[in-house]
């Protein structure tokens, strides 16, 4: 944000300061330069990034441009956006983001709108037992409680750090009587039959994928939430398993995952006779991003 002999005169307002700063970040790479200025500049100034359109010609102050300018060398350095903020919408609700978890993800409301529509389809049930495995920021269990008051959520991740974000994430939406919170690996520990759902964005890359990952990813966000071993289909083959043991008969597992892995784990589920009607589900991008399955009534000598 320097000017020439020509410019040097000219004030840094706050149209000024986008044009230049989105020309910068369309040189350093930006899939999104324009809106990662606004975003930037409106956390600068304490504005909603709306604001920033009725006060064009507003010059901010030099506090306000010296943090801007800092929060700009940092994402030229591949920083992410919402780490930098620390916030991000998910399902058009604001959450609390940080290093800690994974970045919520439009492909991830995916989710929450397959869960949302199950319990529609049964008006008549008083109360959905739901598990949300590695909730990270807990976008998907507070998003799910937010719409469906008759669900009770428990929201189970390894990272300490992750579930003292995602507490506050609960508390900022008011949800702590739908939403608990519990560290854990998976759902082991959970009641046998006691569910109705099972929720989950689990690590779902693979090794050698992950070295091909966009910086902004690979450098910044956590590698365990991330990553799941040499196939990528490690974690979600383990959730398979131990949600056939804790949903109830005709509980369903609902389960985002790459689309490199997508058609091996359907070849899983078919296999697996203890699970029916299942289905991938497509983002908008038309990827194969969720493997849903509903699990069969069981025998009466695994009853």
């Amino acid at each position: 944000m320097s000017g020439n002999s020509t410019t040097q005169s000219e004030p840094w307002t706050i149209q000024r300061l986008l044009q230049w700063t989105t020309d910068y970040f369309k040189k350093c790479g930006s899939s999104s330069p324009r809106l990662d200025a606004e975003v930037l500049l409106a956390d600068a100034c304490g504005y909603q990034r709306i604001d920033l359109y009725a006060k064009f010609n507003e010059e901010p102050t030099e506090e306000v441009k010296s943090k801007f300018r800092e929060l700009v060398r940092r994402r030229a350095a591949n920083e992410p956006v919402a780490y930098l903020v620390g916030k991000k919408e998910f399902y058009s609700l604001s959450f609390f983001v940080s290093p800690a978890c994974l970045i919520p993800r439009g492909e991830t409301e995916h989710v929450v709108i397959e869960a949302l529509d199950r319990i529609k389809q049964n008006p008549s049930k008083q109360e959905f037992q739901i598990a949300d495995v590695c909730t990270g920021s807990g976008c998907i269990a507070v998003a799910v409680a937010k719409h469906a008051p008759n669900s009770r959520i428990i929201a189970i991740d390894l990272s300490a750090e992750a579930l003292e974000l995602a507490s506050r994430n609960v508390e900022l939406h008011a949800v702590q009587d739908r939403v608990h919170l519990q560290q854990g690996d998976l759902i082991e520990s959970i009641d046998d039959q006691s569910l109705d759902m099972v929720l989950s964005n689990p690590p779902y890359v693979s090794d050698a994928e992950f070295e091909s990952l966009d910086r902004n990813v690979r450098d910044h966000e956590p590698k365990m939430a991330l990553v799941a071993g040499a196939t990528g289909r490690e974690i979600i083959d383990r959730l398979i398993e131990q949600s056939a043991a804790k949903l109830k008969d005709g509980g369903w597992l609902i389960c985002e995952l790459s689309p490199m892995i997508a058609d091996a784990i359907h070849a899983t589920l078919e296999a697996d006779k203890r699970w029916t009607r299942v289905s991938l589900v497509r983002d908008l991008a038309g990827k194969k991003r969720l493997a849903v399955a509903q699990l069969a009534p069981r025998s009466p000598d695994h009853v």
